[in-house]
């Protein structure tokens, strides 16, 4: 049995830098061939893929996302973290953690395991 916990700040002003870890339990983050993704959900939208870290240390990023993203992991703790830059009242969303099992060429899932969500609000 997987589980994941997203962990981090509630609140990020504008301009700053959303951080986010996911510390990970039942599995190791280097097992092969699992990804692990961060996509997040806002009011009224679908789920956004913001990125993933493979099992190989290896990184992918939405396009839309890229130039602001950062994702990655200590597996000495078992953890992978996001870093989302100049940071927008856009990006309020509730975050998520998910372990992929790669066959998605774009978002690397399908998602079997997902941490329970934390809400980050972007404002002043």
């Amino acid at each position: 049995q997987v589980q994941l916990q997203e962990s981090g700040p509630g609140l990020v002003k504008p301009s700053q830098t959303l951080s986010l870890t996911c510390t990970v339990s039942g599995g190791s983050i280097t097992t092969s061939y699992y990804t692990w993704s961060w996509i997040r959900q806002s009011p009224g939208k679908g789920l956004e893929w913001i990125g993933a870290i493979v099992y190989d240390g290896s990184t992918h990023y939405s396009p839309s996302l890229k130039s602001r993203t950062s994702i990655s992991r200590d597996t000495s703790k078992n953890q992978f973290s996001l870093q989302l830059a100049s940071v927008t009242p856009e990006d309020t969303a509730v975050y998520f953690c998910a372990r992929g099992i790669g066959t998605f060429r774009y978002t690397l899932g399908p998602y079997d395991y997902w941490g329970q969500g934390t809400q980050v609000t972007v404002s002043s």
